[in-house]
């Protein structure tokens, strides 16, 4: 299988840290989610190997203010910042063809309420993959994971919202390993950022609870919603609405699965990313490696 790469690269003059696989395929992009210890190891390392395999050459950057990458937060334009980062970055790759971007949680939700609003970083892409968007409840899940203290326990309090199947909280490793990332200096910091609420009216500064304004009907770019059907962090359906408005939008529930489809299911997720990515780019399928992958339990809006 193929191995990944550990690189770094400046970006608007912070260091920016990124894992790279499938030299010469086409160019595809993952962003990771949002939560404590959140980078794009914790949400790939499954995956990107796979992916890399299937003829992609895939890079998977760390957020700013996120994993290996600079602890900055602009506390005036949050997002803002990342965004500009984000895209500076891909800029950066000067990649030859459009990429496939995917994106779950934060990722995923980012990256579609910019195509919705016309971001010049992502409207270039082939095709999206997303795990994500929708309206956001401040639910009693979402404060688990608001509340984290920075504990072993809390980690594995955190990992039972975002994965459906119990074994995720009971293998050992796996927690240490999850709770490890989330002590990286400034990881703590930054992931709060977002979730601070100073005083004042509900919702005045985080960003959960606050209406979904997002035009998915504005979304050009084909579209894969990739949505697990026992996700606490979303609204039942949230993404048969969403895939519905995107007008080239289409629908894949994952059923036992929780907010992380790519981590609870990485073989299925990678032939489903893989599938839809070879039917919406313009490049002669011969040209990546390994067979057409059956769809596996497919349904649409």
């Amino acid at each position: 299988m193929t191995q990944f790469h550990s690189r770094f690269s400046e970006t608007i003059g912070l260091k920016t840290h990124y894992l790279e696989a499938g030299e010469g395929g086409y160019p595809m992009v993952l962003l990771h989610s949002g939560e404590y210890g959140g980078c794009a190891e914790s949400s790939w390392s499954t995956t990107i190997s796979l992916l890399a395999s299937a003829g992609f050459h895939v890079y998977a950057p760390d957020w700013l203010g996120f994993g290996q990458s600079d602890k900055i937060v602009d506390f005036v334009n949050p997002r803002g910042r990342r965004l500009q980062h984000m895209g500076q970055f891909i800029h950066n790759l000067r990649l030859s063809e459009p990429p496939v971007i995917v994106g779950n949680s934060m990722g995923g939700t980012y990256l579609v309420q910019e195509l919705a609003n016309g971001n010049t970083a992502f409207e270039a892409a082939a095709a999206v993959v997303v795990s994500g968007g929708g309206f956001v409840p401040d639910n009693e899940a979402r404060r688990v994971i608001q509340e984290y203290d920075l504990t072993k326990e809390g980690m594995r309090r955190i990992l039972g919202v975002l994965l459906h199947d119990r074994k995720w909280t009971e293998d050992e490793d796996f927690v240490v390993w999850r709770h490890e990332l989330s002590l990286v200096p400034g990881a703590w910091q930054c992931a709060a950022a977002a979730r601070l609420n100073p005083p004042g009216p509900p919702h005045r500064g985080g960003e959960f609870g606050k209406e979904d304004r997002t035009r998915y009907e504005d979304v050009r770019c084909p579209t894969l919603v990739v949505a697990g059907a026992e996700d606490p962090l979303r609204l039942p359906d949230y993404a048969t609405e969403i895939s519905r408005r995107i007008p080239s939008g289409e629908l894949l529930t994952y059923e036992n699965c929780g907010h992380m489809p790519n981590i609870e299911f990485p073989d299925r997720f990678v032939k489903d990313v893989v599938n839809f990515s070879r039917r919406n780019i313009n490049r002669d399928p011969s040209s990546f490696d390994g067979p057409e992958i059956a769809y596996a339990n497919r349904s649409q809006p």
